[in-house]
């Protein structure tokens, strides 16, 4: 059962808790200013801080490009997570329906629909 738990092999960074405002205030100035080094970081391929900056500020492009960023590395739960963040409907839309199709395939095969599973 465990290749089939979504939560198998994930480290304990966890999910984040969605809220309005970024976790503090920022001035308009720190903002970009962490949003141009977010964007240093995501350019030279240190995602895990460029990841950590965009969270900060609530920043929607940056969450957006790290979600594609998951998704190209088969991360759909983190990749989801980043388009919740950033509000991006589209995407996160067909992540929940892949999402909602596995969990149907699941049920299915508990159900004793076959498959590979079964003997």
């Amino acid at each position: 059962m465990k290749e089939r738990d979504i939560f198998y092999g994930k480290t304990g960074e966890g999910f984040l808790v969605r809220t309005e405002a970024p976790p503090r205030a920022l001035s308009s100035e720190e903002r970009v200013q962490l949003i141009r080094r977010g964007n240093e970081f995501f350019n030279r391929g240190d995602y895990p801080v460029a990841k950590r900056v965009f969270v900060t500020t609530g920043y929607g492009d940056g969450l957006i490009r790290m979600g594609d960023h998951h998704y190209r590395q088969g991360e759909f739960l983190e990749a989801f997570r980043m388009y919740w963040l950033a509000r991006e409907k589209t995407k996160s839309g067909l992540l929940i329906e892949k999402m909602a199709w596995v969990i149907r395939e699941w049920l299915r095969l508990d159900e004793g629909g076959g498959g590979k599973d079964q003997e």
